[in-house]
């Protein structure tokens, strides 16, 4: 039961991420007083993406064609041992947050080297720029995750949170600090404003969009599929470890109904919090990136600090 469970559990985030993704484009075209599109426009995008035809550059090699699927499987896998509904499951019991921040880390190394594969100016240009974004991110990503770890006494996101469901609701400073850290690296890491901005084109400033300029087809389907994945995990993320309240501890239908409608409800409330941001705020220059996630790595070092000095001194 407990697999089944599991499995539907991944199948949905899934089947999901590209709804969330969907909702956050509604929500910016509304509060930039523009008509917008369907929720479901991201299907409708994957699927024309799905039928048409794949073009490949001459000199591309395995790397090329075999990133797409390596990042999409490594996107489910990143997905199956995060809790979305339910805490518990086996996937989630078998790893940790620490092995997901590896297959971020893995998807990341693939495509950028599928970026540099073709050799044209674009693919490396985003590529360089995707891995100085990340070797100021990670760590950032890293510290919040050890605050939560040293408070919790575990690494295991499941047991985490299951923690903090039987706990009576307090304020932990830490985790404010982590959480704003966290934050921070989410908006980075998915490659949101103020960082970059997944709406242009222009060569001056994306990131992203500059390693698979070259893909086409299923190819960009499952990268823009596995991006996808990727923001509805740190949302997932964000809302189950600081606000865990409404995961189902048991395999009932009631608990995990409920589970399913607190999760979508917290997404929600983060996706309008996102957009308000992004609307208030404009695309930062390259070179300030380094400030940014140096700042969000200093609020997750406080979280650490706070844990030490007000929780365990």
């Amino acid at each position: 039961m407990a697999w089944i469970l599991n499995l539907l559990q991944v199948a949905l985030f899934v089947a999901a991420a590209p709804l969330l993704a969907g909702w956050i484009k509604k929500l910016k075209c509304w509060s930039q007083n523009r008509r917008a599109p369907s929720i479901f426009q991201p299907y409708r995008d994957l699927a024309k993406l799905l039928r048409k035809e794949t073009v490949v550059a001459e000199n591309a090699s395995w790397i090329f064609h075999m990133a797409p699927y390596i990042i999409f499987s490594v996107a489910v896998l990143a997905a199956a041992i995060v809790p979305l509904v339910a805490v518990q499951l086996p996937t989630a019991q078998m790893a940790d947050v620490i092995v997901l921040v590896g297959f971020f880390g893995l998807a990341r190394f693939f495509q950028a080297l599928a970026g540099l594969d073709i050799g044209t100016a674009f693919g490396g240009m985003g590529s360089s720029r995707e891995m100085t974004i990340a070797s100021l991110a990670e760590p950032a990503m890293l510290m919040a995750i050890f605050t939560l770890a040293v408070s919790m006494s575990t690494t295991n996101l499941s047991a985490a949170i299951e923690t903090l469901l039987h706990e009576p609701l307090t304020i932990r400073p830490s985790f404010v600090f982590a959480g704003l850290g966290l934050m921070l690296v989410a908006v980075a890491e998915t490659g949101r404003i103020p960082v970059d901005n997944p709406a242009t084109h222009l060569e001056l400033t994306m990131i992203h969009e500059a390693m698979i300029l070259e893909y086409s087809g299923h190819h960009l389907a499952l990268i823009e599929w596995a991006a996808q994945i990727r923001m509805a995990i740190y949302a997932v993320l964000l809302v189950n470890i600081f606000l865990p309240w409404g995961l189902a501890e048991n395999f009932t239908w009631t608990a995990l109904g409920w589970g399913g409608l607190a999760v979508a409800g917290k997404l929600t409330v983060l996706a309008i919090l996102l957009v308000l941001a992004e609307t208030a705020l404009a695309k930062m220059r390259l070179f300030r990136a380094p400030h940014f996630l140096g700042f969000a790595y200093l609020l997750a070092l406080l979280g650490m600090l706070t844990h030490v000095i007000m929780e365990v001194g």
